[in-house]
């Protein structure tokens, strides 16, 4: 019995698969309280759902299954993000639209010759649907996907759904420079800190009403229940679903948020498309020692960084008070500080140009050119972070 169930186990992981959430799982998804209401909502409409292998339900049930099979629902296409429908794409690859061999439905890709749906895609629609994943993050994709499929709705006058699903660093952590509007892209997609503490239903809200996108549209959130703002995943007692290649588990998140903007540039592993992925910085120039060392005065307790020969590991608890995206800053600064000649200069005219996009601004280059020190760096988000705070209470559902 034991090595049969070790075996299912090791299927569900090596290709993906949905493992069922758990009995003691508190919170009911934007997807559990539509079925519980008798998707009144989709009711006598054509239903386009933008979704992947994340949206699934509490119990580990994939959304277009339900909606497919559902009485009165007429689900008739679907969308696709970066990493394709089942999230095995590598990042920035191009997907492809393909047919869905779950429910026959045609899976228009939004990551390959378009980011947005075409008046084609949409003909017939009466409302999208979106639910998947989002990991809190502002350079991570989905939530861009949503907000061009938002500005597409209104376009075309349709209405626009949200099942909610909680942000997996929690709803209180906002950290991070605002985004300058010049580098505005489909990393950075709106002007929010890089971590922003909403989930994906309350950051349409704030799309809408703030009017960051060129149409605004319908918009309806089904909410969660039993999701409070100071729960990070593991506090839900749902099961993590691979959101990507290399966000495998519920800890990937906070990892991303320490390494992924440095890890963009040249010359340093991070530990990407390895078995953990974002949990390490190392480059041939880095004592790990010394590294180690510098990065302390950011720590708060709740992150553990261990030196290696030419680098460091990190261990970091999902409740650490410690302000990951200024340890993400500390890392950049003390990694550039050690390269010859800098990380910039070290990386080709594309690497930058993402890298502009993911932070925000071209101004870090400067800062740590002219040796300001990080604190003083991560200072100087202060005031956009506090304005953030307050313009975001409107859309807050929790």
């Amino acid at each position: 019995m034991k090595t049969t169930t070790a075996f299912l186990v090791f299927l569900f992981f090596a290709f993906g698969l949905v493992i069922p959430a758990s009995a003691q799982s508190r919170i009911r998804l934007g997807i559990d309280v539509l079925e519980q209401n008798g998707f009144g909502i989709l009711r006598g409409k054509r239903v386009g759902l933008i979704t992947n292998q994340t949206g699934v339900n509490s119990a580990g049930r994939r959304t277009r299954e339900i909606l497919h099979k559902a009485n009165g629902v007429n689900l008739v296409a679907l969308f696709t993000p970066e990493h394709g429908l089942d999230g095995t794409e590598l990042a920035g690859k191009h997907v492809t639209t393909r047919i869905d061999p779950l429910t026959g439905l045609k899976a228009w890709s939004l990551y390959g010759d378009t980011r947005k749906p075409t008046p084609q895609m949409l003909a017939g629609l009466d409302i999208l649907v979106f639910d998947m994943q989002d990991i809190g993050c502002r350079s991570y994709t989905y939530v861009s996907t949503m907000g061009r499929c938002m500005e597409a709705a209104g376009e075309a006058g349709i209405e626009f759904l949200v099942l909610d699903r909680p942000n997996p660093l929690g709803g209180t952590r906002v950290e991070g420079p605002l985004i300058e509007s010049r580098w505005i892209s489909f990393v950075g997609q709106f002007p929010v800190p890089y971590v922003h503490g909403l989930t994906a239903g309350e950051l349409a809200r704030m799309v809408n009403a703030r009017g960051w996108m060129a149409a605004k549209c319908d918009l309806k959130v089904v909410r969660m229940e039993g999701w409070t703002r100071e729960m990070t995943w593991n506090d839900t007692g749902l099961r993590w679903v691979r959101t990507s290649p290399n966000i495998p588990r519920s800890s990937s998140p906070f990892y991303y948020v320490v390494t992924g903007v440095a890890g963009s540039l040249s010359g340093l592993d991070t530990g990407v498309g390895g078995p953990e992925p974002f949990e390490k910085v190392t480059a041939p120039w880095l004592n790990g020692q010394s590294f180690a060392a510098r990065l302390k005065p950011v720590l708060r307790g709740g992150v553990r960084v261990t030196p290696l020969s030419n680098g460091v590991v990190f261990d970091i608890d999902q409740h650490t008070p410690t302000d990951l995206t200024a340890l993400a800053l500390y890392v950049l600064a003390e990694v550039n500080r050690g390269a010859r000649p800098d990380l910039f200069a070290r990386s080709s005219a594309s690497k930058l140009d993402i890298f502009y996009k993911v932070y925000g601004s071209q101004s870090i280059r400067q800062d740590l050119a002219r040796g300001v020190p990080p604190q003083r760096i991560v200072a100087s988000w202060e005031r956009g972070i506090e304005q953030f705070r307050n313009e975001r209470r409107a859309a807050l559902l929790y």
